[in-house]
């Protein structure tokens, strides 16, 4: 069976996606910087309107065509975490109750669109349900849909060179695990996402995975 998301990747190694609602599509994440273009005509090819964008976090990889986008789409509403909105303005300073030894990493280039909404851990955009999964970034969160089992799990895991977590990412894709805030943290997130037990991982890097448990596990095993 063909998987029903619509992808959107930068080759093959940054990725986007669009997610259909009755009021028209979500998009989760920007991409890199240039990609408006093609994430506008993928929702075209669709047949809809984006009507919201949903960030995972705050780096550049994720948030590069947003300023874009918005400039296109000025109705559309803008949503991150209220943690990862910081980044958004460049704020790297920790919050009061974070690990001591963690240090925001990553690009962290701060955009001038303004988000709409604040995220917290299980409000609802659209048909998807919102996972704090801190650990990449101090805010990140996932988008779990739950009429099909979709995890859009952003920077929490990439599939690049098979399924890995960003606590630890493996040899072929090293740039998300040089880019994590707080590994522990992240490796603790990865068992919360694995416990939604999604029918299909969608992630910021790297191939959509069917039937991705197995793999999950031994990316958790791996990252212990």
């Amino acid at each position: 069976m063909s998987s029903p998301v619509l992808r959107i990747t930068r080759l093959g190694l940054v990725n986007a996606f669009l997610v259909r609602e009755d009021d028209g599509l979500t998009l989760i994440d920007t991409a890199v910087g240039g990609s408006a273009k093609a994430i506008l005509a993928a929702a075209d090819r669709a047949g809809a309107a984006i009507t919201r964008v949903a960030l995972t976090h705050g780096h550049s990889d994720h948030i590069g065509s947003l300023d874009a986008l918005h400039q296109r789409l000025p109705d559309a509403e803008i949503l991150i975490s209220a943690r990862d909105a910081r980044l958004l303005v460049k704020d790297k300073t920790p919050q009061e109750g974070e690990p001591a030894d963690a240090k925001v990493r990553g690009g962290v280039p701060g955009v001038s669109t303004t988000p709409t909404r604040l995220l917290s851990d299980g409000d609802a955009v659209g048909s998807l349900r919102v996972v704090a999964s801190p650990g990449h970034t101090p805010g990140h969160v996932a988008f779990f849909d739950e009429r099909d089992g979709t995890l859009y799990c952003g920077d929490a895991f990439h599939t690049i060179g098979g399924v890995h977590t960003t606590a630890r990412p493996g040899w072929r894709f090293p740039l998300p695990g040089m880019a994590t805030w707080h590994k522990p943290t992240a490796l603790a997130s990865a068992n919360v996402l694995r416990a939604l037990t999604p029918q299909r991982l969608a992630p910021g890097h790297g191939a959509v995975v069917e039937d991705p448990g197995s793999a999950m596990d031994a990316a958790i095993a791996r990252g212990a």
